[in-house]
């Protein structure tokens, strides 16, 4: 493993998360760029035995997960809220093929948001998981999220289903800019 190019803080919630992808034996990590993710995608980079996939668009890690199980690998994905209504069409794979799938989605359109345009997607992100046939975990304090992130991923893991944990903006803090 290379020297890792960021440092946790001593109570960042974060290096849980990363500790239970590692406990998980996760290879494959995809994402879309997102501040709420930023230091434990950062973490990831600086593990060699994670493969971090940056995508252009959220369906494409979907696949790209999809195909990392063929392989006999086991992955994550991280995104944002907004993008879930990219995935809907691609989360069919999942459960068509049995796939199991895992992502940690940081909201937005909830306590403390600033921008309009991020309500409808982050009210609609839970119930739009749902219908899609996941498991929902919401983790609204740190304790939760790495609680939650090491059952989703051995519920998905060892059930071949597909497991979302959301991040709520309450723990990942509200952006002001």
């Amino acid at each position: 493993m290379r020297a890792d190019p960021f440092a946790f803080a001593a109570d960042d919630w974060r290096a849980n998360i990363f500790a239970a992808l590692k406990e998980q034996q996760v290879q494959q990590m995809a994402y879309v760029p997102d501040a709420g993710h930023a230091s434990l995608i950062n973490a990831c980079h600086g593990d060699d035995g994670i493969n971090c996939t940056v995508l252009t668009t959220e369906e494409e890690g979907v696949a790209l997960l999809a195909g990392a199980e063929l392989g006999g690998q086991r992955g994550v994905m991280l995104m944002q809220s907004s993008g879930v209504g990219n995935c809907v069409n691609m989360f069919s794979l999942l459960k068509s093929c049995g796939f199991p799938f895992v992502t940690l989605v940081t909201m937005r359109g909830e306590w403390g948001e600033f921008n309009p345009w991020q309500m409808p997607m982050g009210q609609a992100t839970e119930e739009t998981f749902r219908r899609s046939g996941f498991v929902v975990y919401r983790a609204d304090t740190g304790e939760d999220a790495a609680a939650m992130t090491g059952s989703a991923m051995r519920l998905a893991y060892d059930s071949n289903c597909p497991v979302a944990v959301l991040l709520s903006q309450r723990l990942i803090g509200a952006k002001d800019f």
